[in-house]
């Protein structure tokens, strides 16, 4: 019986998860799952989810509102990894790191102007703590239409296509400028993010950032990956950055969110310095 109850329940969890919802439909589902599966019922109707895609949000059915509001409360409440902690070594790193990066950070951006014209900022929509939908900032380093150029080349190329389905993304993308592939070789396009880490929508130490049409790509571990904030680098990033496969970054995402201290942050921080030099290891 509680097989049948989880077959019905799971794939209106997933849209939850993947539309961006807030966390009180996906954790209200869990419950009800929970509930469901300790009575005697015979009989069980999925939850009827309505998705709204300018507000990233899911409508609830009138019987499920109540619940949904105490929900919300827990949500609201509830801490990202790390909690006062974390939060002070991610505004005393990043202050920092801005104050001394303060020159490049004014002269990649001329550059950008300079080689390629266009904007100098990429900001791409990123799922961080809770399910919040932020913009994540880096320095633009593929061509204006980037989107196009991707969509003709793997039409073009199954290998590519290939590739970027394992991994989302490409040892050899066209869509990156000369300029761009200098930036990236040295992790210098990632330096915007230090100001989203000042605004608290990622911290100096997470998992990789991802998108929503990643995240059901980490199954099971989403639920870890959407208890903490984003992070500016991670286990990922001084274990073989983009030469890992994508299992592989999951696990690590996993691994660092159920073993986490802020003396495992502080070496992480340390190791991502030379990680940086190792230039192999990146697009």
């Amino acid at each position: 019986m509680s097989n049948v109850i989880e077959s019905n329940l799971r794939p209106c969890e997933d849209l939850a998860i993947l539309v961006g919802a807030g966390p009180a439909a996906t954790l209200l589902l869990r419950r009800e799952s929970g509930a469901a599966a300790a009575s005697n019922t015979t009989e069980l109707s999925s939850p009827q989810l309505n998705a709204s895609h300018d507000h990233g949000t899911i409508a609830l059915e009138p019987d499920m509102q109540t619940a949904s509001i105490q929900e919300d409360a827990r949500g609201d409440r509830r801490q990202p990894l790390g909690g006062w902690a974390k939060r002070l070594l991610d505004l005393s790193v990043a202050s920092t790191a801005l104050i001394l990066a303060s020159p490049i950070l004014l002269l990649i951006p001329l550059l950008i102007k300079a080689t390629t014209g266009g904007p100098a900022l990429f900001v791409h929509r990123r799922i961080g703590f809770n399910g919040k939908v932020f913009d994540c900032y880096k320095f633009r380093t593929m061509v204006p239409n980037a989107e196009e150029v991707l969509e003709r080349h793997l039409s073009c190329d199954p290998q590519a296509a290939q590739e970027w389905t394992a991994n989302q993304k490409l040892k050899c993308d066209p869509r990156i400028l000369f300029f761009g592939k200098m930036l990236r070789k040295s992790s210098l396009d990632e330096l915007p993010q230090l100001f989203n880490i000042l605004r608290g929508d990622m911290s100096c130490v997470g998992p990789r950032p991802v998108v929503a049409d990643e995240l059901q790509r980490y199954g099971a571990a989403s639920h870890e990956y959407l208890k903490t904030r984003p992070g500016l680098t991670g286990l990922w990033q001084i274990n073989g950055r983009n030469m890992t496969k994508y299992s592989h970054r999951v696990l690590l995402d996993t691994q660092y969110v159920r073993t986490w201290s802020l003396r495992r942050d502080l070496s992480i921080l340390v190791r991502t310095i030379p990680a940086m030099m190792k230039f192999d290891q990146t697009s």
